[in-house]
């Protein structure tokens, strides 16, 4: 498997775009559209957010009642949630307008939203947008990262990624870009995601690929504990590659769930180091613990924990906030037997033995503490079982940020 550079537009036969519609932002690019060539077999996880967003609703039911997505259409600023019948509506009419526009049919077509929930869509600036969208569609690494940036709202970096393979003698690509930071605790899988590739796939197979491979990448990011109201990831295969097309688990389709947790970590990550105001990735990893499900539970409890974060935020060696966000993950363990180290490009030092305070040089952790990526290690002491989870440190501007957000 190779890392490559692009990201949505990277397979074959994809083509993408972003336009500034003017929905909510000005100067900046608003809508996006994720167009391929030849139909698409397709997956979903969304948002276990009872209050789910008109989107949502859309793309659930594409996903499991269409043969095949061809297009998918993004717009920022408003989240389209909140709007009763009338942004459901919206959501048809929005899919109508890819469909006439692409010669595709209409449920096909794949709707997200993100932004301000409780606000109605402008429909004339979408279906403006759409017409230019579709007008400027091309494939390649600019176009893909152009369509990342316009998915952005509060974050400050577009996020992509890509690796490239070869699966049954054919050369495979799959990439993606996603959006997210703030409202992030995503329980599916405001965070959307998207993943293409050229791989042919079984629609079964690339359901369970996806379902299963967001439990340890997006499943275990939080940002701030909310999970949104539009949360939705979908991957879109079109089979451009040429390989058999995969209905089995063989060796192939591990080759490929392979390059998926790859996309799919990455731009976890890249999600969880954006986090609204952050200035850190703060990566938790539970290491020997009893069972897999328990380090799971172990590692989110600790990168969830607003005092842990604060501490991190303040480069603050306070080990104590970790033991106690350990303690309330709902995992019996004994304190008296783990260790805890912290872990960063500075270097790598023990802040508990067994239970209690290890001699450490508090500038020396306070040196790791300050680097862009923190990792926090815990040896639990238990069994063989880890798990990784991924956050960010909590700083004075997320409360600016989210204080005025819709205003």
């Amino acid at each position: 498997m190779e890392v490559i550079t692009g990201g949505v537009a990277a397979a074959k036969g994809f083509e993408a775009a972003g336009y500034e519609a003017g929905i909510k932002y000005e100067n900046r690019k608003d809508m996006a559209l994720v167009y391929s060539q030849s139909p698409c077999v397709a997956a979903g996880v969304f948002t276990s957010n009872v209050a789910k967003a008109a989107p949502v609703r859309w793309d659930k039911n594409v996903v499991t009642n269409s043969p095949y997505a061809q297009a998918v259409i993004v717009n920022t600023g408003i989240a389209n949630a909140g709007t009763g019948t009338a942004g459901y509506n919206c959501c048809r009419q929005t899919a109508e307008c890819v469909a006439e526009g692409l010669g595709i049919p209409l449920d096909s077509v794949l709707v997200a939203s993100t932004g301000v929930i409780g606000m109605q869509i402008p429909m004339d600036k979408i279906t403006a947008g759409i017409g230019n969208l579709i007008r400027i569609k091309t494939a390649g690494e600019q176009a893909g990262t152009t369509a990342a940036t316009a998915i952005m709202t509060t974050d400050t970096v577009p996020k992509e990624a890509a690796v490239r393979l070869e699966i049954g003698g054919k050369t495979v690509t799959v990439g993606g870009m996603c959006k997210g930071s703030g409202m992030i605790h995503p329980n599916m899988s405001t965070m959307l995601g998207f993943i293409t590739t050229d791989l042919a796939i079984s629609k079964a197979l690339l359901q369970e690929a996806l379902s299963m491979d967001v439990q340890d990448t997006f499943n275990m990011v939080s940002i701030d504990g909310d999970t949104s109201t539009n949360d939705t990831l979908v991957v879109l295969a079109n089979g451009m590659a040429g390989n058999e097309e995969i209905i089995n688990k063989d060796d192939n389709y591990y080759k490929f769930l392979e390059a998926l947790h790859y996309v799919n970590e990455t731009l976890a990550k890249k999600m969880a180091g954006d986090g609204e105001g952050a200035t850190a990735l703060f990566e938790a990893k539970v290491m020997n613990a009893a069972s897999k499900a328990e380090a799971k539970l172990l590692s989110k409890s600790v990168i969830c924990s607003s005092l842990t974060k604060a501490a991190i935020f303040g480069h603050d060696a306070n080990w104590g906030r970790i033991l106690c966000a350990l303690g309330n993950a709902g995992v019996s363990f004994d304190p008296d037997i783990i260790d805890i180290y912290f872990e960063g490009e500075s270097g790598r030092i023990q802040i508990c033995k067994e239970g209690v305070a290890a001699d450490y040089s508090e500038e020396e952790a306070m040196k790791i503490l300050s680097d862009p990526e923190v990792r926090v290690l815990v040896d639990m002491k238990m069994g063989d079982a880890q798990a990784c989870a991924w956050g960010c440190d909590l700083t004075y501007d997320y409360v600016k940020i989210n204080a005025d957000y819709r205003s």
